[in-house]
């Protein structure tokens, strides 16, 4: 599936492609189990979140006239609102570190010639999930933090101005300091953009997996970061024409739906419900159909792009031939070759 050779953007593009297609039942399966899993999770905690600080609701958000919400009724609804924004986002991570560790090792085997099983990989990407959302949330923030740093200045200046022409003009400096602020973060991105495939196939810990990162993207920054714009991109327009479908079918589905709901406000029919229901689970199948591709299609992009570095820099290529052909003779599979620092692979 994938050329031994420095690659090009069509062997990306197409590589990426024949790797969804040769691989699609055990990508989609993982994918799936992943969000079957955090899906419910989510709407566990935010629905145990709501529940607990349910009777605050309404003296903050619906106080008597003339009156604050008091102290004892806010607190609560904050301290509540962000443990659910960390778990929550603790959760997605979580999750997106299963797929971040999934689509390097699918491409591992594709590398190599060998089929695999959702089982094998299943177990692959949980084992090394940790270590990639190490290597994810440390690429955010040390990525991050020139906008972060903005930020951090800019909103206590905003709200020490208050509300006159001072304030004005801050917000209008914003603009300005994020056009400073985020070249140098997508600088970082990309710079660790394949630290998530050094932890997979190199078995890697957080830390080495960026300085790996960094060290292969190092002199080809431009030539990556194009790549992977183009990835991306084709990746979000593929996604968005699975999802539209969907989407226009379960709007037609739900509009004569709410044209038959009573108008005094009446308990909607059987079949509006059911229509409304219908209009829901397209609308989700949708969602997660077009995030199977688009997640698993720019990984694949980013694992492929961490092939190809080692193929030019490192002679990946002829390490994996002569591995390969010594693998029949000794009664082996085909193991990925270490590196040249002495390093091993996954």
């Amino acid at each position: 599936m994938i050329p031994l050779r420095p690659l090009a953007l069509g062997d990306i593009v197409s590589g990426s492609f024949a790797t969804i297609r040769g691989h699609w039942k055990t990508l989609a399966g993982v994918v799936l189990a992943v969000q079957a899993i955090v899906l419910p999770v989510m709407a566990l905690v935010v629905g145990t979140a709501v529940v607990a600080v349910h009777d605050h609701f309404d003296p903050v958000f619906d106080p008597p006239f003339g009156e604050d919400p008091a102290s004892e009724h806010v607190v609560p609804l904050v301290v509540a609102a962000v443990a659910v924004f960390v778990l929550l986002f603790v959760i997605g991570v979580l999750g997106v570190s299963v797929i971040a560790a999934l689509c390097p090792a699918v491409l591992k085997e594709a590398v190599m010639g060998r089929s695999t099983t959702f089982r094998a990989l299943w177990r692959s990407s949980v084992r090394r999930a940790p270590a990639v959302a190490g290597a994810l949330f440390l690429s955010v923030l040390i990525a991050g933090a020139p906008v972060f740093l903005v930020l951090a200045v800019w909103v206590p200046l905003v709200a020490s101005a208050g509300s006159g022409d001072g304030a004005v003009a801050l917000l209008g400096l914003l603009p300005l300091l994020l056009l400073a602020a985020v070249p140098l973060t997508v600088w970082l991105n990309i710079r660790f953009g394949l630290a998530p495939a050094v932890v997979v196939l190199e078995g890697a810990g957080p830390v080495t997996a960026l300085r790996r990162s960094s060290a292969l993207v190092r002199g080809d920054w431009w030539r990556i970061f194009g790549f992977t714009l183009v990835a991306v991109m084709l990746a979000g327009a593929i996604a968005y024409a699975i999802q539209l479908p969907f989407n226009f079918i379960g709007m037609f589905a739900i509009m004569p739906a709410l044209q038959g709901i009573p108008e005094g406000g009446g308990a909607p029919s059987a079949g509006v419900i059911t229509a409304l229901v219908f209009a829901f689970l397209l609308v989700l199948i949708g969602g997660a159909a077009s995030q199977v591709f688009q997640i698993g299609y720019s990984q694949l992009a980013s694992a492929l792009l961490y092939v190809d570095q080692r193929i030019r820099r490192e002679g990946l290529a002829e390490a994996i031939l002569a591995d390969l052909a010594a693998a029949p003779a000794a009664g082996a599979a085909p193991t990925a070759p270490p590196r040249p620092d002495g390093g091993a692979d996954s």
